[in-house]
């Protein structure tokens, strides 16, 4: 299996390609992190050349999953955000992904299978104040994966978005130092009073990629310790 990930040298990316068995073509902006794989190419899904040049990519490597993990997030109250801002973030974390999908589909649609997870955020399902950009991106990624699964469905192919609460990576840390919560209050607030372990998130993308779970699509997994219940 050919398996890409973008955004795959630190956090919910690593720990994605650290726990797949396969070929795997990684994806990121640090080209010094990404010579550790044996297969990589220097993207930066914010600049259109970068992003045209993924695409090609991956039409010639033919490429059976696709992961789609990159993303960033903005903490921001809506009076203070400017139009780069809303830019930057919906090329990011919605149009990059759409778009990697439009080039990865027809080799898997000749092959009548493949395997698309999304990493989305449980902003997307419940929202966040003071991350509306984030919370608009991830949602509308869920809403894409809906459509998506329906139209692919008789090629073989699913189409599952994940998605996490906090995480304890690096992007976690610093989304809880940027807001107006401390790390310890925000814990406080998820059920099972811990941040989710970005092994764990690898571990459903595990499983969505395989056999047994041919018949998963269209679906958006919240993997949040609980923080989607309520508290």
């Amino acid at each position: 299996m050919n398996i890409l990930i973008t955004g795959a040298t630190r956090g919910i990316g690593k720990a994605i390609a650290d726990s797949l068995n396969g070929n795997i073509f990684a994806t990121g902006r640090n080209e010094n992190l990404l010579k550790k794989f044996k297969n990589f190419i220097v993207c930066d899904l914010a600049k259109e050349s970068d992003l045209e040049k993924l695409g090609k990519y991956i039409e010639d490597n033919n490429i059976d999953i696709l992961i789609n993990n990159a993303g960033e997030y903005i903490y921001s109250p809506i009076d203070n955000v400017k139009y780069f801002d809303i830019e930057h973030i919906t090329r990011v974390n919605l149009e990059a992904p759409l778009y990697l999908i439009s080039k990865a589909v027809p080799y898997m649609k000749k092959q009548k299978w493949g395997r698309i997870v999304n990493i989305g955020s449980i902003s997307g399902v419940m929202g966040e104040a003071c991350a509306s950009l984030y919370s608009a991106t991830k949602s509308g990624l869920i809403g894409s994966t809906k459509a998506l699964a329906l139209e692919l469905a008789e090629f073989g192919i699913t189409v599952n978005t994940i998605n996490p609460g906090w995480v304890d990576t690096d992007m976690g840390n610093s989304s809880a130092e940027d807001g107006d919560w401390s790390k310890e209050e925000i814990v406080e607030c998820i059920p099972q009073k811990r941040f989710v372990k970005p092994q764990e998130i690898a571990g459903m993308v595990k499983y969505l990629i395989s056999e047994d779970a041919k018949g998963v699509t269209g679906q958006s997994i919240n993997l949040c310790a609980g923080l989607s219940v309520g508290y």
